[in-house]
């Protein structure tokens, strides 16, 4: 006789309806699909390409280099993801064969039954970017120290430059916007394209041109010392055509009056006052910021801040970024764009200055003075040329 403890129960549960355990069925088989889909969405989203070009290289280079840039690039994807994830643009990736096209958004209010498309033309694809025409250009002036300028700037995570000199506003105008756009580098949103040709500065077509394409493009002008920049300019055509004439025969026009001959290029680019009347005929003062050359070789962050300011950024480029290489005699950067090692311009930057008369050097510095007196009026700034 089985014990109380053991006694089967009086009735037993009836079983639940076939009907009742068919959809418990179907909701269980639901629940799993659902979190199988989810698993392997998640799985894509971590395949995708990440939105920076050589974003690895580049995380690479900072790394050590500058947290803040890092936290930055970091940033960028997280905003490029979460836009993505809003917007709908990775589903033709994820699902290529259902062809998905361009999301829609639906209006609000009385307008819930239209759907439309999104207006986001420069959305593109993860990790592609787009090409835009520049918002900021360095339009001179040549030896000023544009290159360098344009190098120290490229480490800044919101600016991509072409590395080229277009040339596009002075001999490569007739081949046309889309010509020139596609010359730039792919950008997301947030960042600023540029490019620097120094002789847009001295072009007199230049400054309409460029004001054809947009009104608000900023314009960067590194200015230096007139006679040095001569001095410069002279050198390196000397490195390239060592049989052209000497530079005091080049200078004057008259050696024994001391009359500058001023149709030569080299002489005309110092002249900055007269070049900058006719920019201002196309572009207010305040969308141009004059970089000294002088102070970007002794205070190099000092400068980049300045251009940062001037470009709406966050000041990223400091000193931490710089140090000075006695041989060259200017600063070079600790970590290039892009690598962990050192990098300084190359062999033709720097170049050792041929021995000038003084007397030829000081009638230059009185020929240059009016003028540049007439330019510090004109930009609000001294640049202590006139010693």
């Amino acid at each position: 006789m089985p014990s109380a403890s053991m006694a089967l129960p009086a009735t037993l549960p009836e079983p639940l309806p076939r009907g009742i355990f068919r959809k418990f069925v179907l909701m269980l088989c639901s629940l799993l699909m659902s979190l199988y889909v989810f698993y392997c969405l998640a799985e894509q989203c971590q395949n995708l390409p990440g939105p920076l070009i050589q974003a690895s290289e580049q995380e690479e280079g900072y790394r050590e280099l500058d947290i803040t840039i890092w936290q930055s690039l970091e940033g960028k994807k997280l905003l490029q993801k979460t836009k993505e994830q809003r917007w709908g643009a990775p589903w033709s990736r994820l699902f290529p064969s259902i062809g998905v096209g361009t999301p829609f958004r639906a209006h609000t209010g009385a307008e819930n039954t239209h759907r439309t498309p999104m207006l986001e033309s420069t959305l593109t694809p993860l990790g592609e970017g787009s090409k835009n025409l520049p918002q900021a250009i360095i339009i001179g002036v040549k030896k000023g120290g544009t290159r360098a300028l344009l190098e120290f700037l490229r480490i800044h995570p919101d600016i991509r430059a072409v590395g080229a000199e277009p040339h596009f506003f002075d001999r490569n105008y007739h081949k046309g916007l889309d010509w020139y756009r596609d010359l730039m580098p792919r950008t997301l949103d947030g960042q600023i394209t540029m490019e620097k040709t120094p002789s847009y500065f001295v072009t007199k077509e230049a400054p309409a041109r460029i004001s054809a394409m947009s009104k608000d493009a900023k314009l960067i002008v590194v200015v230096r010392d007139p006679v040095t920049r001569v001095i410069s300019d002279y050198t390196q055509t000397l490195s390239k055509r060592p049989d052209i004439p000497t530079f005091e025969s080049l200078t004057f026009k008259n050696r024994t009056t001391g009359l500058i001959d001023i149709s030569w290029s080299a002489i005309q680019i110092g002249i900055y006052a007269k070049h900058l009347e006719n920019w201002l005929l196309d572009f207010p003062i305040g969308q141009m910021l004059f970089v000294s050359g002088e102070r970007l070789i002794t205070d190099p962050a000092g400068e980049l801040g300045r251009v940062q300011d001037f470009l709406g950024l966050k000041r990223i480029i400091t000193d931490k970024h710089f140090y000075f290489n006695k041989t060259k005699g200017f600063p070079c950067l600790k970590k290039a764009e892009g690598s962990s090692k050192p990098h300084c311009l190359g062999k033709t930057k720097g170049r050792t200055h041929p021995d000038i008369h003084p007397k030829v050097v000081q009638r230059l510095r009185e020929f240059y003075r009016p003028f540049n007196m007439k330019f510090y009026q004109m930009t609000g700034q001294d640049f202590g040329w006139d010693y």
